[in-house]
């Protein structure tokens, strides 16, 4: 069975690379470099015609993962716009301050995405407890992670990720992520049998000019290269 590409993207641009590439899901977000926040409804809309399955991030501001009342309600109807856009599924996340799940909260967000795919996301890295939070996503009926092994980049989390995918087992889907690319795979793969694999395949272009000078954009921007989607992609292969 082919190992499942899922590129993440916040842009049109982004999206064409992704298809062009041979992504098999997009990660749909706004703003990648503060983690992916929650795209835009036109963005939404335009991925939604791409031809592949397509997951929204849930995450209307950057920062921690906990959730006051009013972050939780715009949540909720993030997730009823991504329902109403006719996108695949949600990207979710909430902890607690210790770091642990917030099982409620996830529990309300889980229930609204009804019917739609969801992903825990990187706030799995946060957690203390691997085998415990493994536990909640099962109680809650989340049947993929994604996570880089709580390091900053995933060759830097290959125990801890290893630790996941045993708790996980067969039912839940460990989809490793954050610094994927064909040279990283050796290392992944020897952990056993990985289904998904996340990545930016970006490249960091170089901008200039009064953007710059006026604060509307670093000195750096992503750019999501369909010739890194295509070469892990090909990479990939090698593993089905």
């Amino acid at each position: 069975m082919s190992v499942i590409l899922e590129v993440c993207v916040d842009d049109a641009a982004g999206i064409v690379a992704a298809v062009d590439g041979g992504a098999d899901r997009i990660e749909l977000c706004a703003a990648l470099p503060l983690g992916g926040l929650t795209p835009s409804p036109g963005l939404m809309a335009v991925a939604a015609q791409c031809g592949v399955p397509v997951m929204a991030m849930i995450r209307h501001r950057a920062g921690d993962f906990i959730l006051s009342d009013a972050d939780i309600d715009i949540a909720l109807r993030d997730i009823a716009a991504v329902r109403a856009a006719g996108l695949s599924g949600v990207v979710i996340g909430a902890s607690r301050a210790d770091g642990t799940l917030d099982e409620v909260v996830l529990g309300r967000l889980v229930e609204e995405a009804r019917g739609l795919d969801v992903t825990l996301h990187r706030a799995f890295d946060l957690v203390p407890d691997v085998a415990e939070a493994v536990a909640c996503l099962r109680r809650l009926g989340i049947q993929r992670v994604l996570t880089s092994g709580g390091a900053t980049k995933v060759v830097r989390g290959l125990d801890r990720l290893a630790q996941t995918m045993a708790s996980a087992g067969s039912d839940i889907t460990v989809m490793p992520g954050s610094g994927v690319s064909p040279d990283v795979l050796p290392e992944l793969m020897a952990l056993g049998p990985i289904r998904e694999i996340h990545a930016s395949c970006s490249s960091a272009v170089r901008q200039g000019g009064r953007v710059v000078e006026m604060g509307f954009v670093g000195g750096t921007a992503p750019e999501t290269s369909a010739q890194k989607v295509r070469s892990l992609k090909a990479a990939l292969m090698a593993y089905a």
